[in-house]
């Protein structure tokens, strides 16, 4: 059997590249982010009440992290309000996600805590995985190894079309502003 070498570049970067250590979480970003810094962290869209951003190190090609602004550890850290947009941008995360790279299902989870093989257990974030049906292979079971068909900033890019109106979909409505002269009378008397 000839034996030929796996080529993965964008490994090297990590490889060699310096690690964080103590400082700043990799998760939590500054709202006032210029796009060129979003970009460089594989950011796809910031809400105000969480972040899409890619996996650097992903399993499946468009793999995408959704995670809250507020940095917390576990859900029952967040408060209602919180909780309910994170995961709404996690259902609209799928959403986009499905139509711009066409998968045929999607793997969506949540590692809470280092026993539980959160990676990065201080800052809790939603994983969603693109699937296609027979995506699976040897590659990860004899070389520990994962095909991915495309440059990370090429990804993001196609993404980041697809979800560049998210934050503005997910704002609150505004109140129907009331007429110059005051509420209308409603003709009921009294």
């Amino acid at each position: 059997m000839v034996e030929a070498p796996l080529w993965a570049p964008w490994r090297m970067e990590y490889v060699l590249g310096p690690k964080p250590t103590g400082g700043a979480c990799i998760f939590c970003v500054d709202p006032a982010a210029t796009e060129v810094e979003l970009s460089a962290r594989l950011i796809v869209c910031a809400t105000d009440r969480a972040v899409v951003m890619m996996n650097r190190y992903p399993f499946a090609a468009g793999h995408l992290m959704v995670i809250p602004r507020r940095h917390a550890s576990f859900l029952e850290e967040l408060d209602g309000d919180e909780s309910r947009g994170l995961f709404e941008v996690v259902r609209e995360a799928c959403t986009r996600l499905r139509r711009a790279v066409r998968c045929e299902g999607l793997n969506v989870g949540i590692n809470l805590g280092a026993a539980a093989g959160a990676g990065i257990a201080e800052h809790l974030h939603v994983h969603v995985v693109p699937r296609w049906n027979g995506d699976t292979n040897f590659m990860p079971v004899i070389a520990d190894t994962r095909v991915v068909p495309q440059a990370l900033d090429a990804t993001r890019a196609h993404l980041a079309t697809h979800f560049a109106d998210l934050a503005e979909s997910l704002s609150p409505a505004k109140p129907a502003a009331e007429p110059a002269d005051g509420p209308a009378d409603s003709g009921a008397g009294g």
